[in-house]
Parts: C-alpha cells; structure tokens; sequence
C-alpha cells in the first residue's frame, strides 16, 4: 500500500500499458506521463494551438527547430486513449476537420476541461544507443477555459477586498456603467431577497460578457460566464457591492460573501486541486494584439493579470522528493503571444518584446525560484501571406488572408508596434484613454485553404520552438 501510493506520486499513476497488463514495473518506471496544461486568455486561440501542436507533432514535416525531430529520435508518435476515465477527450479529429476542410473555419472555444494522451516512440541515442530498446513517453495535454484559470487569483481574496477592485475598474468604463448602476443601487443592508440576487447577477453577468468582447481579461469569477450545470445555482449567484462592514444577519451583502466563500471553496479549490495542481508544465495564450487594439486599459489589465496568474503557478524544480512530499511545483511555463500571422515578420520580434515585458517582473521572480519560463510570439496556424504595397511612395508590410467577417481577401496594414515596449507599457500604466499620435488596428482573418504534403503538420509559425521548449527535454 506505502509502495503504491509512493509510486503514484512520483509518475502520476501507471500507464496502461498495450498489452492491457496494468501496474507492471515496466509501467511505472518506463514510461512516465508529463501532465501539459494549456489555457489561454480571452480570444488568444487555445483550442487552435492544441489541435496545431499535436497534428505538427504526429506529423513532423514543419517543426524543424525540435531537436528530437532533427535528430530523428522520435520513431513514431501516436494518439491512445487519455489516462483520466471521468474527463471528456479533447476533440482532435473534430477540430483538425474544421482547420483542414474544404471550408476551413476556426473551431469552437473550449467550455470545459479535457484532455488528450499523445506518445512517443523514442530511439535511444548514444554509442550504446543500437544495444537499447526503444522507450515510450507520454504527454498528457490538459485543456482547460482561461476564465477558469483567471478564477485562481480570488483564492487569496476576501469578498470586500475583490469587490471593491471590481467596483473600481467598473467605474472607468464606459460600458459597464448600466450594471454599476444596478449594483449601486441595491442597499447591501437589505434582508436578502433571492428575486433581487438574481437580477444583480444577470446584470453583472451582463458587464463581464461585454469585458471579454471588448478584449479586457480581468473577467472573474470565469464560471459565470461558462456554468455548465452550475447554471442559476447559488454559487453562482453573488455579485460585487460596497460597503464598509460585514452588514447585519440576513442581509444581502452577509449573503453575498457567503456565496464568494462559497465558490472559492467549492468550484475553485477543487479545480486547483485535482487538475491545476497536478500539472508539470503550462502554456498560457494571450491575444496581446488586441488588448494592444483594445488600448492602453486593456494592455495593463493584461500585464496585471499575467503577473497574478504566474503567482498561481507555485513556479518552481519539480524534484523527486517535493513530488513524492506533494509539494507539486510546475516546472516550465510558456507565454505566448497569439495570432503572429495577424503581423507581418518584420514586427514579430517586437510582439515578444511586448510579452516579454509584460512579465518582466513576475518571470524574474518565477526563475529565481527555478522555474523555467519563455515568452515568444507564435501562430498556431498560419492563416495568412506576406505582400509589399505601396502607399505615398512608401513600402507597407502587409499580411493578406480572408477575413473573418466577409470571407473576402484583403491586404492589410496593421502599423508598427514600437521598438521599445515602454512606448505602450507606459501610457498603459499611466491610465491613458488611448495611445498618442497612432491607432493600432488588427484584422480577424479565417484559417486558410490548406494544401499539404505528405508527412506536413499544419502551417505555423514558432510552434515548433515551442513545443522545444515545453518537451524538448523528454524527447531527447
């Protein structure tokens, strides 16, 4: 019984192996399992970099900057059922048809958790490398919404405290100044009335589906805009109201931070603990080019978000010991700034200068404690060409694709994001209402009819660097 239980904190549990022998010793200490969390902000593009990541890995054509794949040590790669019986399969087949059809189209955003296992067959290297048999390798790929993610940072939130934060960014907006309205005219002191909860919750539901449209990724609590079938319960039926105490026996606001606790305690904790905790290495997506269009706000509230987000990640070296102890830590953590094709090349370098110092401080803080972290700029899939216009005499860089909303080509010039990011990390952390002397704008563009040879994944660009940096290691 100690034996098992030690064993199943150092792998993860035993792999099923082919045979259909399970819990062997070949099992637990042949073929570990690497647990990958992938999430992503609002709109950057998760269910897309999934699905674009295990096709370019089960078909190795385009990821040239993988040593593994370089080198050819990986013999084969291939899908098996996932390991977890009680979580739904990321939908891969369905996703790559909507990328790769006749028709293609952007799939459906991820509303729950799932979860993929993608193995590996890899060839043993070495001068003693012919005498070895071939090992095999799991990634677990974790799917997971980011508003659930954003959910994270309430845990170390009292209800006054995030209340009054939410009330302050509501106040700035113009936007939300209908459900403000309704939030500030409820007494807090009031007996609790279930009719009036419920009618301040669907306005304050209202305010956090137009923050996600308009590209801001302060959006807590996530599960209100994803219930599932927590749909109209009380935990999700609280809203944010000021007040300077607790309020009386029985009052709406008494009731309110009961409902807060509530939810950190039974939709967020749990989640933490039997998924998020677990996890070994994490990507995390972010759209900076449209918080960067959305303006200066949303650039900082993505910055500040990023900063919290990483403090959730408890970053730090996933040793033997501090697993088999449980003090589980996740090792490596990618950011990535979505949607590069929306761009010409000439400006990639300066999009993950932007990410970069959107985490400056919190990836300094992550790498002393041993974490490994990078920020790139990537596309999952390529949806777009490169061309040279004229204008005023002037060579624009442009990106070409089909746009999203039309369906018809368009050559299109997004401007320069500047060469140093303080340029819009200043006037963002200064709350200016918009940038000075240039506009920002970028084009949603549908993914591209796809013409591929045989043994090519999907276009992209950096995915392959990547999937170096998330798995390099486990494939060499």
């Amino acid at each position: 019984m100690a034996i098992g239980r030690l064993t199943d904190g150092v792998f993860r549990g035993v792999d099923r192996v082919a045979t259909g022998v399970s819990d062997t010793v070949a099992g637990i200490f042949f073929e570990p399992a690497l647990r990958l969390g992938v999430t992503g902000l609002s709109q950057a593009g998760k269910t897309v970099f999934i699905t674009s990541l295990v096709a370019n890995l089960l078909d190795r054509g385009r990821m040239d900057r993988m040593q593994a794949v370089a080198s050819g040590r990986i013999d084969a790669a291939f899908l098996q059922p996932q390991p977890d019986d009680t979580l739904p399969r990321f939908d891969y087949e369905r996703h790559l048809a909507a990328l790769s059809g006749p028709d293609p189209h952007w799939p459906e955003s991820t509303r729950q958790i799932s979860q993929l296992r993608l193995s590996f067959r890899i060839r043993p290297g070495g001068l003693l490398g012919g005498m070895r048999s071939a090992r095999i390798r799991h990634v677990d790929i974790i799917d997971y919404p980011g508003e659930w993610l954003l959910d994270l940072v309430l845990l170390d939130k009292s209800y006054a405290q995030w209340s009054r934060e939410v009330l302050d960014r509501m106040e700035r907006r113009a936007f939300a100044a209908p459900a403000l309205a309704q939030l500030r005219s409820a007494d807090p002191a009031m007996r609790h009335d279930e009719a009036v909860a419920q009618a301040l919750t669907a306005a304050f539901t209202s305010y956090l589906q137009e923050a996600r449209n308009t590209g801001l990724a302060d959006i807590t609590p996530g599960r209100f805009l994803l219930p599932g079938d927590l749909a109209g319960s009380p935990v999700l039926t609280f809203v944010p109201l000021a007040a300077t105490g607790s309020g009386p026996r029985g009052s709406l606001i008494r009731e309110m931070a009961r409902r807060f606790d509530a939810y950190k305690a039974q939709v967020v904790r749990p989640f933490f603990r039997d998924h998020f905790a677990r996890i070994d290495r994490q990507v995390v997506l972010a759209d900076v080019l449209g918080a960067v269009h959305a303006g200066p706000e949303a650039v900082d509230r993505l910055g500040q978000t990023l900063t919290e987000l990483l403090s959730a990640f408890r970053p730090g070296r996933n040793a033997w010991l501090t697993r088999l102890l449980g003090g589980k830590r996740v090792e490596r953590i990618l950011f990535a700034a979505s949607k590069a094709d929306h761009v010409h090349h000439s400006q990639h370098a300066r999009l993950g200068a932007l990410m970069n110092a959107l985490l400056r401080q919190s990836r300094d803080r992550a790498d002393f404690a041993g974490a490994k972290t990078h920020a790139l700029a990537l596309a999952a899939i390529r949806a777009t060409v490169e061309e040279q216009h004229m204008r005023d005499g002037v060579a624009l860089d442009c990106v070409r694709g089909r746009l999203l909303d039309t369906g018809k080509q368009a050559a299109f010039y997004a401007g320069d994001l500047p060469a140093d990011p303080m340029e819009l990390l200043g006037p963002a952390r200064d709350n200016a209402a918009q940038w000075l002397g240039t506009d920002y704008e970028f084009m949603r563009f549908a993914p591209a009819v796809l013409a591929r040879k045989p043994g090519d994944g999907l276009p992209h660009i950096r995915l392959d660097a990547a999937a170096e940096f998330l798995l390099g290691d486990i494939l060499r």
